[in-house]
């Protein structure tokens, strides 16, 4: 697996520290020799230009090469000019306003592998194989192997002991226990497993021993697609812009012009130094960061953890907003709501027959039947065998009576009488049951929407200038349409795999910025592709990973807060970025006509980053109100 980024943005965050510890610590120790008349020579100040202007200029050099000229190309191009004029003091106090702005912005960034990474560090590397014991005589003799993942083939026989992680997909052919899928699916339940039940690698076995016969290799199985979909993602993922670099791109291009008209004039080289040292755009350097990193404190008091600084620079920009279904607009717990049930047969006892069946299912519908036969104080029953293949619902055996478990399409499809009892299609969510190739009932369910969650949707164009609402769901159409009447969302895309997600995110995100709001680590590829992708609630850490923003309560006025916070900080982050390059261009003014030296014009300079950075520092200071769902 490929390791991207990681090892350079480690380096980047020790280099630009200590570069800035270093020039800070030569400084200090220059003046103090100078101003004790011990020595006015300025060797501590050629160890900070050496050692650390020399791997600045060297990186901002390499962007230049690439036409990337961002924001601090200013202060690169005056460190040069200072070392030419002997300017030295200049220089080094240039090498730390460079170095100090980058080191707080790379301590507050995070990268992608750190996804991938978890993804990894769950999925065994060895599975238990059962083969023909070669030592003795009895032919159903077996023993165990233990092998590489990657030599695991389709049809193999493997074993997955309590609280191991099930390394492939596959279908249960001995054995009894529970499995936690969650991590994957986002649903909060444990699974029933027994023969016939299929397994998805990823999920975590409970106490029983589970038998299965392999369906896909480990390169196929669904947990290594979504780390495939994850990698892909992270490696096409759009760079964006800063804000810094976008106000750079014409300040930049200012400050020489200026500079070279002082120099032509005067004749004085010292005043395109002077130009330039007062130019250097800390503003954009220090008070954006540290307006984020308020930001970022405020948020975490709030519940709200930011692990991309570029999300909040992007949420203000957002015009296209694309939710999950389930555990996202809503709490993920249908409840059973009606049941109607064919004239000849007893309420209890298929209530029953289903829950004892539902036990084994994965489905988000199977926990509130179950909840609905305890509740009502129904037993159930083991299941000797059970089938659920995706799309066509559950069957199985209970008391040696045949259940079918499925949609109002598919029963049609199947040999079953008596259809003409079942009544017309209800909106929201229904399965079909028939008993021994007979109808017996239609359950009807609901799957609650948050109680904010119309409000918020209702908001968003007014109040966030969102100009489109979108739901992107695994679950099934009828359901997903449903929910999108309640809480007012117009388009649906249901039935989508973690791949279509991506997809349909990545097409989005070309016309207009997005945000992704999601739970489950199916959602995670999408929110990588997303301009800003948000975790709610912390129910995989593979999620979290993935997500710009994790929201440790599960609201969705914490995703407004997010959004408040987000445009309170861009509004502050201007204000202190162009306040700041208004005060720098009346000193570029004045150095250019010789009322700044370079020396003198680097005290102003940082004169103004002091009240930049004050003005930034207000991101911190909570407001009144920080939602208005």
């Amino acid at each position: 697996m490929a390791q991207p980024n990681k090892p350079s943005l480690d380096w980047l965050r020790w280099q630009t520290t200590l570069i800035a510890i270093l020039a800070l610590v030569c400084i200090t120790l220059h003046l103090v020799l100078k101003f004790t008349g011990v020595s006015s020579h300025p060797w501590p100040l050629w160890i900070a230009l050496l050692v650390g202007g020399l791997p600045l200029v060297a990186g901002l050099l390499a962007k230049v090469l690439k036409f990337q000229f961002g924001a601090d190309l200013l202060g690169g191009i005056s460190i040069i000019v200072s070392v030419l004029l002997g300017e030295y003091l200049a220089g080094a106090i240039i090498v730390l306003m460079l170095s100090g702005g980058e080191a707080l912005e790379t301590y507050a960034m995070t990268n992608a592998k750190s996804v991938l990474s978890a993804l990894a560090k769950r999925l065994p590397t060895l599975a238990h194989r059962r083969i023909a014991s070669a030592s003795s005589e009895d032919r159903n003799a077996t023993q165990l192997e233990t092998l590489p993942l990657d030599q695991v083939s389709v049809g193999d026989v493997l074993v997955i002991y309590p609280h191991e992680v099930a390394p492939v997909d596959g279908r249960v052919i001995e054995g009894h226990s529970v499995m936690d899928e969650s991590y994957l699916t986002g649903e909060p339940f444990l699974i029933t497993k027994t023969s016939g039940s299929a397994v998805i690698s990823g999920a975590v076995n409970g106490d029983g021993v589970l038998v299965i016969e392999t369906t896909q290799k480990a390169s196929d199985s669904r947990y290594a697609r979504i780390m495939a979909v994850m990698q892909e993602s992270e490696q096409t993922r759009p760079a964006i812009r800063r804000l810094g670099d976008q106000i750079g791109a014409w300040f930049t291009p200012l400050a020489l012009a200026v500079a070279f008209v002082a120099w032509w004039l005067s004749g004085e080289s010292t005043r395109f130094l002077s130009v330039l040292v007062v130019a250097t755009p800390c503003p954009l350097l220090l008070a954006i960061p540290i307006a984020i990193l308020g930001s970022i404190s405020l948020c975490a008091s709030r519940a709200i953890i930011v692990k991309s600084p570029v999300a909040l620079e992007q949420v203000s920009s957002v015009r296209t907003a694309i939710f999950d279904k389930t555990g996202t607009l809503t709490y993920g717990e249908p409840t059973l709501t009606k049941q109607v049930v064919a004239p000849t047969f007893d309420p209890n006892r298929v209530l029953a027959l289903v829950a004892s069946l539902e036990h084994y299912s994965k489905h988000p519908l199977a926990h509130a039947i179950v909840s609905a036969a305890n509740e009502q104080g129904v037993a159930t029953y083991p299941a000797s065998s059970v089938s659920e293949s995706p799309g066509k619902g559950l069957t199985g055996c209970v008391q040696e009576q045949q259940i079918i478990v499925t949609s109002r399409k598919k029963i049609r499809e199947k040999n079953v009488q008596g259809l003409e009892h079942m009544p017309e299609s209800a909106e929201g969510l229904e399965c079909v049951i028939a008993i021994d190739d007979r109808y017996a009932a239609i359950y009807q369910m609901r799957d609650a929407p948050r109680s904010d969650s119309k409000a918020f949707i209702r908001h968003l164009e007014g109040n966030h200038r969102i100009t489109k609402t979108m739901i992107v769901s695994g679950d099934r159409d009828s359901e997903v349409r449903y929910l999108a009447d309640q809480v007012g969302i117009g388009e649906v895309l249901a039935q989508q795999s973690p791949e279509q997600k991506l997809e349909i995110v990545r097409k989005e995100t070309a016309i207009a910025k997005t945000m992704y709001v999601g739970d489950g680590i199916n959602d995670a590829p999408a929110m990588m592709a997303a301009s800003v992708g948000v975790a709610i609630g912390n129910n995989s850490d593979v999620t979290a990973q993935a997500a710009d923003v994790v929201l440790l309560d599960n609201k969705l006025t914490k995703v407004d807060e997010f959004m408040h916070i987000g445009r309170r900080m861009k509004m502050i982050a201007m204000q202190s970025a162009l306040g700041g390059m208004a005060l720098c261009t009346v000193a570029m003014i004045l150095s250019a006509f010789g009322y700044l030296t370079p020396v003198s014009g680097a005290i102003v300079q940082e004169a103004i980053d002091v009240l930049a950075v004050l003005n930034a520092m207000r991101a911190a200071w909570p407001p009144k109100n920080l939602s208005d769902v």
